[in-house]
């Protein structure tokens, strides 16, 4: 294994979950919902803010979290505002300037938004919104059209790293971000340089797999729960996911891990207020979507986008940020490392 990746990854014998996870991805939050004063409650409406275009991660997990609560009766009316620029940016600086009128309004936040904010590539920092529930982690995968030439993760690495301008990879998130993340890892991972990878950025999962499905690009790093549909659909094929394990709706898809690549990576997205919101109401909205995430109303949307249950809410979700941002970092410097000596 490259020694850049050595402190990045913790093999499965250690830890059931990867690396940005420091519990098991199955867990459920540690306050769970009960009588005392915590009870979930109808909800006359909630309006989520996705900070990308249709089609992409952020927006699925919405829709997806937005009509369970509506099937099981937990909210009688949910509505969806895509805001996309700037990877996330435009977004974050709208909900922070309107936040006195954002009553009942959620913003979708994800690991992605970390990176960035790490980055310094954020007008506002995501730690100025008010962590509410995480609720699932989605897996990279890296796709390639269903009629490509390339068969395995094996063919592809080897056409992205010496065939760079015919095999160019789109992802939906800015250079440095997180679909790049994930492709710079796999590719060190399989033994090629850092940095050198032909990574095409679109603002969202969507525009991405739309360029691979015309042929502009010839590769697609992105999140499992952005390609499920089209792979059921044979439009494209997954080549390798970076899971742990095979997922029970992809049998079929190996993981890199087993194909003797050591790199593993989930992506968790969930649900932040507007600043100045109350503790009440995060523990009200907090409670309704835990609830949620027991139904099987959640069941056949968190199923049908191959997604994994994550489920964190108060103090166990604020926790987990810190966490989470403490081995970002460390992460990111490791792969910024690994570019400057492949530059020397």
């Amino acid at each position: 294994m490259p020694s850049i990746l050595k402190p990045l990854f913790l093999r499965r014998s250690c830890f059931c979950a990867v690396l940005l996870a420091y519990v098991c991805l199955q867990g459920v939050a540690a306050e769970a919902c009960d009588a005392t004063g915590d009870t979930p409650a109808d909800m006359a409406r909630l309006h989520f803010l996705v900070p990308g275009g249709a089609g992409g991660g952020w927006d699925s997990t919405a829709r997806a979290v937005g009509e369970a609560l509506r099937r099981s009766g937990l909210a009688a009316r949910v509505s969806y505002e895509n805001r996309s620029g700037g990877g996330g940016g435009v977004a974050i600086a709208h909900f922070i300037e309107t936040a006195g009128r954002q009553q009942n309004t959620v913003f979708v936040g994800s690991t992605a938004l970390v990176i960035r904010s790490l980055g310094g590539l954020l007008p506002q920092d995501i730690d100025e919104l008010v962590p509410i529930a995480s609720v699932v982690a989605d897996y990279g995968a890296l796709v390639v059209r269903a009629d490509s030439p390339l068969q395995d993760f094996a063919q592809l690495s080897t056409a992205v790293a010496e065939n760079p301008r015919q095999n160019k990879v789109a992802g939906g998130s800015v250079r440095g971000g997180m679909d790049h993340l994930v492709l710079e890892l796999a590719m060190i991972a399989a033994g090629h340089p850092a940095g050198r990878v032909p990574y095409v950025a679109y603002d969202a999962g969507g525009q991405a797999l739309t360029s691979l499905l015309s042929g502009e690009t010839q590769v697609l790093s992105t999140g499992v729960s952005e390609v499920a549909a089209a792979s059921d659909q044979g439009q494209v094929r997954i080549l390798a996911i970076t899971s742990p394990e095979r997922l029970p709706e992809l049998p079929e898809v190996p993981t890199l891990l087993e194909l003797g690549v050591d790199a593993e990576f989930a992506n968790w997205r969930g649900f932040f207020g507007p600043p100045g919101m109350t503790e009440d109401e995060r523990k009200r909205i907090a409670c309704v979507i835990e609830t949620m995430t027991r139904t099987p109303e959640w069941e056949t949307q968190r199923s049908r986008l191959a997604l994994t249950n994550f489920v964190r809410r108060g103090t166990a979700f604020d926790a987990f940020l810190r966490d989470n941002r403490r081995q970002l970092d460390r992460l990111m410097d490791s792969v910024r490392a690994g570019k400057k000596a492949a530059t020397q």
